[in-house]
């Protein structure tokens, strides 16, 4: 095929489907995250209803981050900072 080789092609088919499973499941964490979780992390984001559309492809490409910041941010409560 066009002189490229099977390992070749089974690679690029192993980096679309790690792709793919990274996306499949930072979709269901952004939705998670940006409707429930947001608004115990950042309590200034309340009824940024707007913030959260735009929030999205960042939060799908970011999901690790998210989901250990989230999960600590649970655990240990908000940081608390001069002006709150």
């Amino acid at each position: 095929m066009l002189g490229v080789s099977e390992s070749a092609i089974a690679t690029a088919e192993s980096l679309i489907w790690l792709a793919q499973s990274y996306i499949w499941v930072g979709v269901p964490v952004a939705v998670a995250f940006l409707l429930w979780g947001v608004d115990r992390v950042d309590h200034n984001a309340r009824g940024s209803y707007l913030f959260r559309l735009f929030a999205i492809p960042g939060v799908v490409g970011l999901w690790p981050l998210v989901v250990a910041r989230w999960v600590w941010l649970e655990r240990h409560g908000p940081e608390r900072h001069g002006s709150d």
